[in-house]
């Protein structure tokens, strides 16, 4: 298999509008935390106002510590719609701005329980080969590619960097 190195994109600021939570890795995989919040997302789409497209975030916004360990330690997730401006925000919901950026723009192919091999890669080996740091939050686009149960999977991950 090769693996090709991301691009480095610069990404304007943008907003989104979804839903949030709080977890470790554990918590998220035995509570079907990710598909619950897509559920209520789906469920209340045509209650978000000035969508970009039909496609879906995942933001995941780590704490800054050293020993981060995603599987122990908590941090928060959001998955959302990308909104041209905010308006109304659905009962429950919340909004959010994302800043303009460098990212490492990587597409992962395959099936999403594979999906922790490529943020491996990226998160370790990548960045300390090419000296960057990442900044504290990723995201993952998906759009309609997105079929997490089969080989044809692709989701876009844009990972914020400094070097």
């Amino acid at each position: 298999m090769t693996v090709l190195e991301p691009k480095i994109i610069k990404k304007k600021s943008f907003q989104v509008i979804g839903y949030t939570f709080e977890a470790n890795l554990q918590e998220i995989e035995a509570g079907n935390l990710c598909k619950k919040a897509l559920t209520r997302l789906q469920e209340t789409s045509d209650k978000i106002l000035n969508k970009v497209g039909d496609h879906i975030y995942l933001i995941q916004i780590y704490p800054m510590k050293e020993d981060f360990n995603a599987f122990k330690d908590k941090f928060t997730q959001i998955i959302a719609f990308e909104v041209s401006h905010s308006t109304d925000v659905p009962e429950g919901a919340i909004h959010h701005t994302i800043p303009e950026n460098l990212y490492a723009a990587y597409t992962h192919k395959g099936p999403e329980a594979d999906l922790h091999k490529t943020y491996e890669y990226l998160y370790g080996k990548w960045m300390n080969e090419n000296g960057y740091k990442p900044i504290g939050y990723d995201m993952e686009l998906w759009d309609d590619r997105y079929e997490p149960e089969n080989s044809t999977n692709e989701i876009d991950l844009f990972i914020p960097i400094e070097s």
